[in-house]
């Protein structure tokens, strides 16, 4: 079996159940575990790295706008890696190379891989798809073990939180222009013990006011920037300190690539962090690499 992975959820899922001898193939992006740097990267973004928020909600939307996908796949890499399996999305445009591209690659390839698509909407369909990755691959019985210890971590949190006060709490997915944190990030903040402001479970992230929070008057912003580190995301959300709109919220950056943006297995220790940024009292202690109070 020869895997390609375009997600880097789906490379940390390929590592989990114990497939990297079989994995050939991923993004530019995979970076955990670290051992997947060292696999040939087939896809590469068109976004400059030096970009502000600003200037990349503009490629974005333009991008958008024209169906052009911001990460596009190099279709001689993967013809020459000779996958069986290309394990992809259709979730978000601009997230990875959808699967519809993909098959079209493929077929002018003439490579007859089974492409495996990935797109969860809530925190339940994202461990659900470590089940399907083992389902196609034939590790189905890892991956349910897998599955019911993500879940035992869960109704372990909601058990440390249950019947205390809940902070309305607002994930900012971005900050120029503001968006909210979308899909399962609700769900998220609910099973941490938060009160999700101004977001939609299971829905795409939408761009909001500044008007709109400062109405919204979270108690908690958790700043959660899609495809930022921790350092990264700390560096820009202390300009977020200065906005008026936020002055009476507590604030939070978070390592929003590694434990909020994508929806693989780490999403779980994204969720513990969540419960000790808004119930420090509960007992649970979060790995330092995912989350910083900035105030």
């Amino acid at each position: 079996m020869r895997i390609v992975s375009l997600l880097p959820s789906a490379t940390e899922i390929v590592y989990a159940l114990g497939l990297e001898d079989h994995l050939v193939g991923v993004t530019h992006e995979c970076d955990w575990p670290p051992e997947a740097r060292a696999k040939q990267a087939v896809s590469v973004s068109a976004l400059p790295p030096a970009a502000t928020p600003a200037e990349i909600d503009r490629l974005v939307s333009a991008s958008i706008g024209t169906g052009a996908p911001i990460y596009r796949l190099d279709d001689l890499a993967v013809r020459d890696l000779r996958p069986d399996m290309v394990l992809t999305q259709d979730l978000c445009a601009v997230c990875a190379v959808p699967s519809g591209h993909v098959q079209d690659a493929l077929e002018v390839l003439g490579c007859q891989a089974e492409v495996v698509s990935l797109d969860p909407g809530s925190l339940g369909d994202v461990i659900e798809c470590l089940v399907t990755v083992g389902r196609v691959t034939g590790t189905e019985e890892r991956a349910i073990e897998l599955a019911s210890a993500l879940r035992h971590r869960l109704d372990a949190v909601r058990e440390a939180v249950s019947g205390r006060r809940r902070p309305r709490t607002f994930p900012l997915e971005w900050s120029d222009p503001p968006f909210n944190g979308g899909h399962w990030v609700p769900e998220m903040v609910e099973i941490a013990g938060g009160e999700p402001v101004l977001t939609n479970a299971a829905m795409p992230s939408v761009r909001v006011s500044w008007d709109d929070i400062a109405v919204a008057a979270p108690d908690t912003v958790v700043f959660m920037p899609c495809g930022y580190d921790l350092d990264q995301a700390c560096a820009e959300g202390e300009g977020l300190l200065q906005r008026s709109e936020l002055a009476a919220s507590a604030v939070f950056a978070v390592d929003a690539s590694a434990f909020f943006s994508r929806p693989g297995p780490r999403l779980v220790d994204g969720v513990e962090a969540l419960a000790w940024a808004l119930h420090p009292s509960a007992g649970l202690v979060p790995r330092p690499e995912v989350v910083r109070q900035l105030r």
